[in-house]
């Protein structure tokens, strides 16, 4: 797939997702956006989930963490921040935060770690079922992949919780 073709993918995924928020959500007159009595967790997992897409079709670049080019741990740094959580930059360090997820647990805002064959270690940002958002490699874009095709599929190291929920 061109690059061309993956950004409007891309943006048809996000517009798509916005839109179905926009459906689906209704809040209470006495409980406004930034209430506490609104669930803290699904707030911080939009927020970061949504800063990162709108990331897509950004360059990788080695070492990068803002618009313009981001590596993988770049990337999670980026969108956690945006969403009020600090992440230690690098994903060794990623990974040591939180608490462990199973597979079958992992849900939007999650940070899923990935042992691939040009990576030691690579993270991405679940973004609900098996897919997740990632900066993949040198030559690459900022995209969304699914957990359950190759090469991710049998690269899956561990997923990480950073947002508190119930």
């Amino acid at each position: 797939m061109t690059p061309a073709r993956l950004i409007k993918a891309a943006v048809f995924a996000v517009l798509t997702i916005a839109l179905g928020g926009c459906a689906s959500t209704s809040l209470r007159a006495d409980h406004p956006p930034n209430s506490p009595a609104i669930a803290a967790e699904s707030d911080s997992s939009s927020r970061m989930v949504n800063l990162a897409m709108s990331m897509l079709g950004q360059p990788y670049r080695y070492g990068g963490a803002a618009p313009g080019g981001f590596d993988c741990s770049g990337l999670v740094a980026y969108a956690a921040s945006g969403a009020g959580i600090r992440v230690p930059r690098t994903a060794r360090e990623q990974l040591r935060i939180g608490k462990p997820i199973a597979r079958g647990e992992v849900r939007a805002g999650d940070l899923v770690f990935l042992h691939l064959a040009h990576k030691e270690l690579h993270v991405g940002i679940a973004t609900g079922g098996e897919r997740f958002i990632h900066a993949p490699s040198k030559g690459g874009y900022i995209r969304i992949d699914s957990l359950a095709a190759p090469p991710y599929a049998g690269g899956f190291v561990r997923a990480r919780r950073i947002i508190d929920g119930p």
